[in-house]
Formats: structure tokens, C-alpha cells, sequence
């Protein structure tokens, strides 16, 4: 079967579904493996849970018509999505980058579902299955698509830009993430600016930062930008306001009320006030949008508990996020503040020296008011309190109390810091 045939096939379906517990009536289920799974094992009950059609790439799977066998079903759905891109003809925006890319996505789809009807990357499905699955969501109905990618090896966003293939793409910045896959801080450089490349051979819009000294120059002579800055050197100007603790901007004569906390949450504000502005949006539905978006699953958010406020950051952390987020959280002009900061991963042989640097920044603050977690900091050279991993944080604190009333929270997905809520 070729893909304009599986298309018409996905066309009759309800929806494309990877998860039998997930499934619908109607919905066309696609086998995916994993390193400890194979989806071609449920096909069956993918189908007797309502499923209208089953595709796998293992034929002793398969149980009679409603079952279709390819060679591969992964290289399927991507081609399947890429035929589905190509034929609805959806305007696509590709955001990809180091820092901020779900948060970035989420205020600019929050903006522009004032005017269109959007479909955006749901959570952070943004790598060589999320992608497809996010376009193979969009329908007739859809008029604007808003795709995340994320990598952390080059070639990966030529990839997926291969499939997905943007009308117009952002990068949020180049920071020093997934070093350990890219090699260093050019190779990020590079693999990022893969969208950039993708867009320039296909001469379509490129948002920018035009304070970004590494966007600028990549740029350099493209013709088809639009751009934001605080000087009023480009398209869009805004101005930054405060960040105590929530960012407010000001922007078209209005103040933007945001409940981001962070002045690392300000370029990600500007550039979605930036495509609202591009795309027609008043500035006063650009407010409301701003205003109305609350940040979950960790990212940012502000939450209070025993009398305590909590600034809880705890979905990730890179080298670049936590410098400026240590950097804003003590510029705060709050007493009796406590960080609680876990390791960064996927830093490769940058790991020591990267922990390192966020320990040295932190090294004039009082003692007692830093407790690091995690293997990494662990080893570094600091007075302030270690822990090699979060049992030993919890068995020392299960008697005492975690100091502080302000507390920041921050490490990379796996160390889990939210944890810490438990034992406050």
C-alpha cells in the first residue's frame, strides 16, 4: 500500500492513535516500537478496542483486511504526516531552540487562537514521533499550525523540518542544552539553525530576536524577517517593565501582564506579541491572550504551601536556564530566601565544569541558603549544602525543616525536584 492509499484510508479515520488505552472508535492505530515494547503485540487490541484499522510492520500480526503491513511503521507515519502536510496546505510555524520552547509555544498559540483556529504541539511531543502525530491532528478546519521540534543531535531538525515543512520558524535561543549530543555549544549552534537553513532555501519568514547577536548574524542579508527588540531597531518594540516576580511588558502603550516569572520569560512574551502583530492581531487581544495563559507541569509556576511561596521550575534545567533563572531568582527583593537546585543532565564531558560554574555563581550567597542536589553537585567545591541524591535530601530534612519562606526549585526532569513540595 502507498501512501495516497493510507491516506485515504486515514482520511475515513476518526483519528491516528499509538496507545491501545488511548483508542477510539474509528481510530487508526499505527504499531509503533519501543526499547521495551512492541506495538505490533497489541494490534489486536487495538482493534477490539474500536480501532478501524491497525497498521503494523510485522506480518504475523496481521488478522485480515483491517490490519495493513508496511515495511516500517515509524518511516510510515512520518510519510504519511509529511503527504498530509503537503495536501492541506496549513501554514506552519517551526519553533525549536535551547530554552523556553514549550513556553514559547504555548504563549504564541494562546495569542494567535484570537484570530485562527489553531492546532499546536500538545505538551512537548516535539521529536520524529510527536511531530508527525501533531500534524496528522490538524484538519480541514485548521488554519494555523504551531510545531515544536526539539533535538539533540544535528541533522535532527532538518528532519523534521523535512516533514513538517514550516511557512515561517523562531528560535528561541542557543544555549548550551544537550551538549553531550551536539558536541559543544557550535553544535547546537548548527543543529538549531537547521530550521533557519530549511526556511532560507524555501525563502519563507524567519521571527527574530534582533538583540540576539547569534540570530542577527545567521540572518545576516535573508531578506524575509520580522523582528522584535526594545531599541525600536526592528519591527516590533516592547519594553520590560519588572519582574517581581510575574514579567510585565509594555507594549503598543499598554502594559502586558504575564503570570511567567523570570526576565528569562520576556523574549518568549515579546516574540509571540511579535507574531500577533504580524498576523493582524489588535493589540489589545494580544494582551488578553498574554494575560491568560498560566504555565503548568512544573514550568515556572508560583505555588504557596505552609505559608511558604514557591517558585517551582522543576521540568528541566540546562546550563543557560539556570544561570539566568539563579540570576533573577536573587535579584527578587525577597528576605529569607531558599534555592534548591538539582543536577543538569545530558552535559557529557561538560558536566563537571558546567556544575561548577553554577556553584561558583552562587558562591557568595549566605550559607545555609543553597542546598544542591544530585551526583554532580555533589562533586563540585562548595560550602553550601550537598546531597548526592533526593533520598538522602528527604532522610535529612524528615526531622528538620527545609529553610526558607521564599523558595526556588530548579534541576533537569529527572532529578523529579517537585518531590520537595512532600517535604515542606
Amino acid at each position: 500500500m502507498n501512501t495516497a492509499e493510507l491516506y485515504t484510508i486515514y482520511l475515513s479515520c476518526n483519528k491516528v492513535c499509538t496507545d491501545t488505552r488511548k483508542i477510539q472508535k474509528g481510530d487508526l492505530f499505527f504499531a509503533l516500537k519501543g526499547d521495551r515494547f512492541n506495538g505490533n503485540e497489541f494490534a489486536g487490541q487495538a482493534l477490539k478496542n474500536g480501532a478501524s484499522y491497525a497498521v503494523i510492520d510485522e506480518s504475523k500480526y496481521r488478522t485480515g483486511p483491517e490490519t495493513i503491513v508496511v515495511d516500517n511503521v515509524l518511516h510510515t507515519l512520518q510519510q504519511l504526516a509529511r503527504f498530509h502536510r503537503k495536501e492541506t496546505g496549513i501554514p506552519i510555524i517551526g519553533l525549536t531552540g535551547s530554552n523556553g520552547k514549550t513556553t514559547t509555544k504555548e504563549l504564541i498559540n494562546a495569542v494567535l487562537s484570537k484570530k485562527f483556529r489553531t492546532v499546536a504541539t500538545q505538551g512537548n511531543l516535539n521529536n520524529h514521533i510527536g511531530v508527525p502525530l501533531t500534524l496528522l491532528s490538524m484538519d480541514k478546519d485548521t488554519e494555523m499550525g504551531i510545531v515544536e521540534m526539539g533535538a539533540n543531535h544535528l541533522k535532527e531538525i532538518e528532519f523534521l523540518c523535512n516533514i513538517a515543512e514550516p511557512d515561517y520558524g523562531y528560535i528561541t535561543n542557543f544555549g548550551k542544552a544537550h551538549l553531550e549530543g551536539f558536541g559543544g555549544i557550535e553544535g547546537v549552534i548548527k543543529g538549531k539553525s537547521e530550521l533557519y537553513t530549511s526556511l532560507m532555501k524555501r525563502e519563507k519568514l524567519v521571527f527574530y530576536n534582533a538583540e540576539d547577536p547569534i540570530q542577527t548574524e545567521r540572518l545576516k542579508g535573508y531578506p524575509h524577517i520580522f523582528g522584535f527588540d526594545t531599541l525600536g531597531h526592528s519591527d516590533v518594540k516592547f519594553r520590560f517593565v519588572e519582574a517581581d516576580p510575574f514579567v510585565t511588558l509594555e507594549y503598543a502603550g499598554m502594559l502586558v501582564h504575564s503570570s511567567l516569572i523570570g526576565r528569562y520569560n520576556v523574549n518568549n512574551i515579546a516574540v509571540a506579541m511579535t507574531m500577533g502583530a504580524y498576523f493582524g492581531i489588535s493589540a489589545e487581544a494580544i494582551k488578553e491572550a498574554i494575560a491568560s495563559y498560566i504555565p503548568a507541569n512544573n514550568r515556572s509556576q508560583i505555588i504557596t504551601k505552609n505559608g511558604r511561596k514557591i517558585i517551582l521550575d522543576a521540568y528541566n534545567a540546562n546550563p543557560s536556564s539556570m544561570k539566568v533563572a539563579l540570576e533573577n531568582f536573587t535579584a527578587l527583593p525577597y528576605p529569607d530566601k531558599t534555592i534548591i537546585i538539582g543536577d543538569m543532565f545530558e552535559l557529557g564531558k561538560e558536566a563537571e565544569t558546567e556544575h561548577q560554574h553554577i556553584a561558583d555563581q552562587i558562591s557568595e550567597l549566605p550559607e545555609g541558603s543553597v542546598i544542591l542536589v544530585g551526583e554532580n553537585f555533589f562533586l563540585t567545591k562548595s560550602k553550601h549544602l550537598k546531597f548526592r541524591n533526593f533520598e538522602a535530601l528527604s532522610m535529612h530534612f524528615s526531622e528538620i525543616s527545609i529553610p526558607g519562606t521564599t523558595l526556588f526549585i530548579k534541576g533537569s526532569r529527572g532529578m523529579a525536584l517537585e518531590r520537595v513540595l512532600d517535604l515542606l
